[in-house]
């Protein structure tokens, strides 16, 4: 990418960056935030992506405060185990814990699951919070682009994989959740669905915006399959704002500077940022309620071209190539498969040494009276 096209990018990402910290500070002036009431969900359970620091810690402690289950996904066990002492002592709840998850890695995404399926635990809520934010250009172990790799492709396999049990968890009048963050900068995101992986020319700005672009994208087309199978698992994006966490430590020095000098008036605290998240996985409002875009706890509109059914049924079908898992578009929109379980996706059997790498069963029970 020429540098003046580089320029464009990070121009617009921090343009739409710097219009959502000032509609931050005027609303923080005229009165603040208001943390929303939530109601208690205790026997519930929960997924966190990310749970161990920022937004996603703060997700983590909220939900457990409510009374749910909440299981956290993370790659730094060190600092998980810190995480984990610390919502179980501030919120009493023992019912904490962390399994390992590498968004970067397909493998380790199928070993987290493998591990939380052998608990035959039902889960409530999935919030796919963690990622990276404007990282030099570098490559996921499997050699995606790394914003679009961990960002939106490793929660695309993690949701697939878990949609079986969301599915039996989910029921009338309580359906289970999934929960994508996404960002304002998704407004000034693209994609090209020739090139995915930036390698004609990459922009962290560029990269970062499209990938919670796709994650958008990924939850209105997931709820469109979700509802013509009338399931009770809903899927809805959720906007946090602008937040002060470390994910700011790869921005231009400018940003930094000020967040370090201002971020109690301008930023978000991460409390504040996770209240969106939060209210997006358990607001009884909310019921049945998907395909929607949230910030501030209110629903707003997504970028136009984010409502284009074409644009998210071909990311979809990419996505699935990408991660070795069928697409169940087809068969699902034509009405041919009655149930989401009908097509089930599984990890084979461990053979000793866990779940083999990039191995996925694919289960297909037809009814009766339907040819294959």
């Amino acid at each position: 990418m020429s540098p003046l096209s580089a320029a464009r990018e990070a121009l617009r990402v921090y343009a739409m960056g710097t219009a959502v910290i000032l509609a931050q500070l005027l609303r923080r002036c005229l009165g603040g935030f208001s943390e929303p009431a939530f109601p208690h969900q205790a026997g519930r359970v929960a997924i966190v992506t990310g749970g161990t620091e920022g937004i996603g810690y703060a997700t983590s402690r909220r939900l457990a405060r409510l009374g749910m289950r909440v299981v956290l996904a993370g790659n730094d066990t060190a600092k998980a185990e810190g995480a984990v002492r610390s919502i179980k002592e501030e919120t009493l709840n023992d019912k904490v814990e962390f399994l390992y998850c590498d968004l970067a890695s397909l493998e380790s995404i199928r070993e987290f699951v493998h591990k939380f399926k052998k608990k035959k635990i039902p889960l409530h809520v999935l919030v796919n919070n963690a990622g990276v934010m404007m990282v030099p250009q570098r490559k996921t172990v499997d050699g995606f682009e790394e914003h679009f790799g961990l960002n939106y492709l490793g929660h695309f396999l993690l949701t697939n994989l878990l949609l079986d049990t969301l599915q039996e968890s989910g029921c009338p009048g309580r359906s289970a959740r999934v929960v994508s963050m996404s960002s304002a900068t998704h407004y000034v995101g693209e994609l090209d669905l020739d090139d995915l992986q930036s390698s004609r020319c990459y922009s962290p700005h560029s990269a970062y915006a499209g990938s919670k672009l796709a994650l958008v994208l990924f939850t209105y087309h997931l709820q469109r399959l979700l509802a013509a199978q009338g399931s009770h698992v809903t899927a809805n994006a959720a906007d946090p704002g602008v937040v002060d966490t470390d994910l700011f430590k790869h921005v231009f020095w400018g940003t930094r500077l000020i967040q370090k000098l201002f971020s109690w008036w301008l930023f978000k605290t991460p409390e504040e940022g996770s209240w969106t998240t939060v209210y997006t996985a358990v607001s009884p409002a909310l019921e049945g309620v998907g395909g929607r875009y949230f910030y501030n706890e209110k629903e707003t509109r997504s970028l136009a071209v984010s409502y284009d059914l074409d644009l998210q049924r071909e990311l979809w079908g990419r996505s699935c190539a990408m991660t070795g898992i069928p697409d169940v578009t087809p068969d699902v929109l034509s009405g041919r498969l009655p149930r989401w379980e009908e097509a089930t996706l599984s990890l084979l059997p461990p053979s000793g040494r866990g779940p083999q790498t990039g191995a996925l069963a694919i289960t297909e029970h037809r009814p009766r009276g339907v040819l294959p």
